[in-house]
């Protein structure tokens, strides 16, 4: 029968993180206290303003933004509303965790999407290991992560970017791939040399598609929140996953809607306004 010798192919996955843990102990220790570092910087950071005072300067960064009175309106009632409920410090945790998470999947995913626009086998290798790191449960690749990095904010934070990296690379390779022909025709017959076609005719057309791929990648790390409070990280998943171990429903909605207020506000913020649009198309 087939079933008599079956493959042990997650044994050979044990065996190859076995590996790196015996190895690379000092190696993972050292990332995961830099990253809890810097997080927690950030956090901090967020912390030390007066909660009334940080409001203002949110609301007052999303109208120099979006320039909608009522997105401001919003915004700030928004996150009175949080301070009120008593999820302040969860909800700037979450923050410092979101922004760190996006900002790394940003700066790998957009210079691997421009490079597999332009080079279509690298894409080609690249489109099965995205469709694997999108589809395969969350909870098997933080079963690694949580054994080379230990608990905390760390392990939440590495599967995260597993998770969410593939929004800002997907969508960067269409969007250069959208680019008109003519154009670039048009910049090699005046003399452009490729980076000056990818800064001046490439990134620009592409905006939009890589805005729409920030914009992803903030709503998939924030759909990660939970799941990374189980392993250690602080945020509005541990009032939720207390909730859940307690079954108290008060508890549960108060930070379940704490998490979907900041979902709405960080999507209409990071948005690209209707004008600058309709300029660019």
């Amino acid at each position: 029968m087939l079933t008599d010798h079956k493959l042990p192919l997650g044994q050979y996955i044990a065996d190859f993180v076995e590996w790196l843990t015996l190895n690379g102990a000092e190696f993972f220790d050292s990332v995961a206290d830099t990253l809890e570092m810097l997080i927690q910087g950030v956090t901090h950071g967020l912390l030390w303003f007066n909660p009334l005072v940080l409001i203002g300067l949110f609301a007052l960064l999303t109208q120099l933004i979006q320039r909608k009175w009522a997105l401001t309106a919003f915004c700030a009632l928004s996150f009175l509303l949080i301070l009120n409920l008593g999820y302040w410090q969860e909800t700037m945790e979450t923050l410092a965790q979101v922004l760190f998470a996006t900002l790394v999947c940003v700066a790998i995913g957009v210079p691997l999407g421009i490079a597999a626009a332009h080079k279509p086998m690298f894409y080609t290798f690249m489109r099965p290991v995205l469709d694997l790191m999108q589809t395969v449960p969350t909870f098997v690749y933080l079963i690694p992560t949580l054994t080379l990095f230990g608990l905390g904010v760390v392990p939440g934070l590495i599967s995260t970017v597993v998770f969410a990296i593939a929004a800002p690379i997907r969508l960067t390779y269409l969007g250069i791939q959208d680019v008109p022909h003519e154009l670039l025709d048009a910049g090699k017959a005046f003399g452009c040399s490729r980076w000056q076609l990818l800064s001046r005719i490439e990134l620009p057309h592409a905006m939009p598609s890589i805005g729409a791929g920030v914009t992803q990648c903030i709503m998939l790390s924030l759909s990660m929140v939970v799941i990374a409070a189980l392993v250690g990280a602080d945020g509005l998943g541990k009032p939720v996953v207390n909730a859940l171990n307690t079954a108290d429903i008060a508890l549960g909605f108060e930070a379940g809607l704490s998490i979907v207020l900041l979902a709405i506000l960080l999507d209409r913020v990071c948005k690209q306004p209707e004008a600058k649009r309709r300029t660019e198309a």
